[in-house]
């Protein structure tokens, strides 16, 4: 499995994820609690990413450690 090339897309996503989170709460029209609704949703989605992430590099170094050990 390509970890590198997984983490680069990721990154992207993230790059992406924090445009739109800068582009909400640089926007003056939205008041606080609609600037809240707006983030939280990219908040979690990145949070759901990040753990994506660590379960495939888990699961990629679990599969490496097997198969060093056969």
């Amino acid at each position: 499995m390509n970890i590198k090339f997984i983490e680069d897309k990721f990154n992207e996503i993230f790059k992406e994820l924090e445009g739109e989170v800068l582009e909400i709460l640089h926007n003056q029209s939205l008041d606080k609690k609609q600037t809240n609704l707006r983030v939280k949703p990219l908040t979690s989605t990145k949070k759901i990413l990040l753990n994506a992430l660590d379960s495939i590099k888990m699961a990629d170094k679990i599969a490496t450690e097997e198969i060093e050990k056969n």
